[in-house]
Order: structure tokens, then C-alpha cells, then sequence
């Protein structure tokens, strides 16, 4: 954690957070809004900031269901071939 209490991660974005990193975090920031305590701008930017990890997570949540929809999309036979197997 940085001096004010935010994460690394936090301070650095969350372009390059993976999905397990954002989740994570954001359970800690509901936490942390949960317990109160902190100021209206501390809990401002707390919530901002579970916004973007909230939008993080969605993200690879898609992209996984999307991999996934292509995947069952496949012919049968097609998908039991392993990459690169195909003549």
C-alpha cells in the first residue's frame, strides 16, 4: 500500500490489472467503504476507484464468455482437434 492507503496497483491504473488483481481489489475497496470512516472525498474516490476496477473486471469477465461462446460455437469434430493438428 502507498502512503494514503491506496494500493500499487491503484496508483499505477488499472490497465494492466488481471482479472484475479482487480477483484481482489475491489473487495477491498467495498471493504473499506463498508467499514466507514473515511471522509466524503476519500469515500468519493474510493468508490471511482471501485467503479474502474468493477469496469476491469467486466471486461475479462466478457472477454472469457466470448472465448468460451467461440469455443461451444465450433463443429464437434473441429474442437476436439488440438491447434495446429488440422490437415
Amino acid at each position: 500500500m502507498t502512503d494514503d492507503g491506496t494500493t500499487a496497483a491503484a496508483a499505477g491504473g488499472a490497465g494492466t490489472l488481471g482479472y484475479e488483481q482487480a477483484r481482489d481489489e475491489l473487495i477491498e475497496v467495498v471493504r473499506r467503504l463498508e467499514a466507514g470512516g473515511t471522509t466524503l472525498e476519500d469515500s468519493l474516490a474510493l468508490w471511482e476507484r471501485g467503479e474502474e476496477l468493477a469496469r476491469v473486471c467486466r471486461h475479462w469477465l466478457e472477454g472469457a464468455r466470448a472465448r468460451l461462446d467461440a469455443a461451444l460455437a465450433r463443429p464437434e469434430d473441429e474442437a476436439a482437434l488440438p491447434s495446429g493438428a488440422e490437415d
